[in-house]
């Protein structure tokens, strides 16, 4: 069981803090658009100028931030990151990007542990 609380710093646990906040936060609105029976993308793409102004932000983080996850990973010598891509598609960026900073800050106090 300590095997498992290894490595684990405080800003790790930050991350993955947010990282759950961001998948129960998306996931409640998502839950409440199918109970809703919206059109999710559409209503996305047609509720006026703020909408698609924060789709297009959130869009060129999620590219960023996917990017970041792959290049950094690789760096790192983490393996398997562009799982973190691939989730951020069937959850949401808020989950997987800081799952993925909780995870390199694992591997990061790791490193300087040995």
């Amino acid at each position: 069981m300590s095997e498992l609380r290894r490595h684990w710093t405080p800003t790790a646990v930050v991350y993955l803090v947010l990282s759950v906040a961001g998948l129960v936060g998306t996931w409640i609105f998502n839950a409440f658009a199918i109970a809703q029976m919206r059109d999710f993308i559409g209503d996305l793409v047609s509720s006026g100028p703020a909408v698609s102004s924060i789709t297009v932000d959130l869009l060129v983080v999620a590219i960023a931030g996917s990017i970041f996850i792959l290049v950094e990973g690789r760096r790192l010598g983490m393996r398997f990151t562009w799982v973190y891509v691939v989730l951020s598609g069937l959850t949401a960026f808020a989950f997987t990007f800081p799952l993925f900073l909780a995870m390199r800050q694992r591997r990061l106090t790791a490193r300087a542990a040995v």
